[in-house]
């Protein structure tokens, strides 16, 4: 029996081991279009390769996976992220989980999780092609089985030669990314993290928390790159031309109006400048100042007058930015859309028009946001496919 992956990447390399062990005397190779296998697992999480997450803190996968979550939440029964870290400890990876749950190699170096599939591919005898480019179904008609784990494409083109056979997509566009923010004021203060930030678009229920890094093309970090993954098509859409409003502090309206109100009791003869709330950075809180306040930034707190106050707390709550664009994350990309999930089978991942066909990774309508919950979806659904594959055969 032979089975063919066309895809040299994250969910190529674990469904190719986990069906060898299931069925070792199943032929597998692996078909890689480029001249290296693993290249996205080597440059993610910046070379650390965050490959799975806690999930402690998530108390609904819709939360982690903007589109996909209902399939997720089936196949975590069959293999989870406690079977995807067992997974790695049993091959010879240790594993660290830090604070904020996601889950690194303890040797901090994604080179550990691509010498761990090397090895294991070689142990199975897994046949691995580079350069190969896979234009047709057809071109595999010799295998038994074939699984496609070629990622995300950035364009429909590069899911032509699985559309012309009948296997429906949904048009893929870019997720997770950072905003480019045509404001030099804002840029100035470049290298500014704020830990606990709130973004959203304005008039939509699209929002994200967490820490925002003022860059010199706009915005970056976690919140960031979560809200563009929840609000990748509307962005796409929209041209990635939308306002976004930002809350500095992360707290409620009401929240901040009675800290600034305290401060004006309790900091009376201090200047503005010289007492800050919320642990915002000075520099971003001098800036934050003078955008509310204007010539009266270096007021005394207890100087202030209840119109001024208004301002500063509307300026902490809801500072609002015109996104001019996305920028690309270091060399990471993901996408949304890719295979339809209303085209596979949802126990197996086989394809409904096209029987022996499966298809695991992100080419499937299935991303998730920062934290190691898109390689999470890849070891999941590759296992899927291998178990699928093994009982079948």
């Amino acid at each position: 029996m032979k089975t063919a992956i066309v895809g040299g990447g994250a969910a190529g390399f674990f469904l190719a081991i986990n069906l060898k062990e299931m069925m070792p005397e199943m032929d597998v190779s692996i078909f890689e279009r480029s001249k290296r296998v693993l290249a996205k697992v080597e440059i993610s999480g910046g070379g650390r390769c965050n490959c799975t997450n806690s999930f402690a803190s998530v108390k609904d996968l819709k939360l982690v996976y903007p589109r996909g979550h209902q399939l997720m939440k089936r196949l975590f029964k069959v293999f989870d992220y406690h079977d995807a870290y067992d997974w790695f400890e049993h091959h010879g990876v240790s594993l660290v989980t830090q604070d904020d749950d996601c889950v690194f190699p303890m040797s901090q170096d994604s080179h550990t999780i691509i010498q761990c599939f090397m090895r294991e591919a070689r142990k199975h005898d897994v046949h691995i092609f580079t350069e190969k480019r896979i234009k047709s179904l057809e071109e595999l008609e010799e295998f038994d089985c074939v699984a496609i784990t070629t990622g995300g494409s950035p364009r429909r083109e590069g899911l032509r030669w699985l559309e012309s056979s009948g296997v429906k997509i949904v048009p893929p566009v870019p997720s997770l990314f950072t905003f480019n923010v045509n404001d030099e004021g804002l840029r100035s203060l470049m290298g500014t993290v704020i830990e606990n930030a709130s973004v959203m678009i304005p008039a939509t229920k699209m929002k994200a928390n967490g820490a925002l890094l003022i860059t010199h093309w706009g915005m970056s970090g976690p919140a960031i790159l979560k809200l563009s993954s929840f609000a990748a098509r509307l962005l796409h859409e929209n041209d990635y031309r939308l306002p976004i409003a930002v809350n500095w502090t992360g707290r409620q309206n009401a929240e901040v109006m009675e800290e600034l109100m305290k401060c004006m009791v309790e900091n009376a003869q201090k200047q503005l400048t010289n007492f800050r709330p919320f642990d915002l950075p000075g520099r971003l809180w001098n800036y934050l100042l003078e955008k509310s306040l204007g010539a009266r930034c270096t007021n005394r707190w207890g100087n202030l007058n209840q119109k001024e106050l208004n301002r500063l707390a509307n300026v902490l709550c809801n500072d609002v930015y015109q996104i001019e664009g996305r920028a690309a994350f270091k060399d990471e990309f993901v996408t949304c859309g890719g295979i339809s999930l209303d085209s596979v089978h949802p126990q197996t991942l086989e394809c409904k028009t096209r029987p022996r066909l499966y298809f695991a990774g992100e080419i499937l309508d299935i991303d998730g946001i920062t934290g190691g919950f898109n390689f999470q979806a890849a070891w999941t659904t590759a296992y899927v496919v291998a178990q699928a594959i093994a009982k079948k055969e």
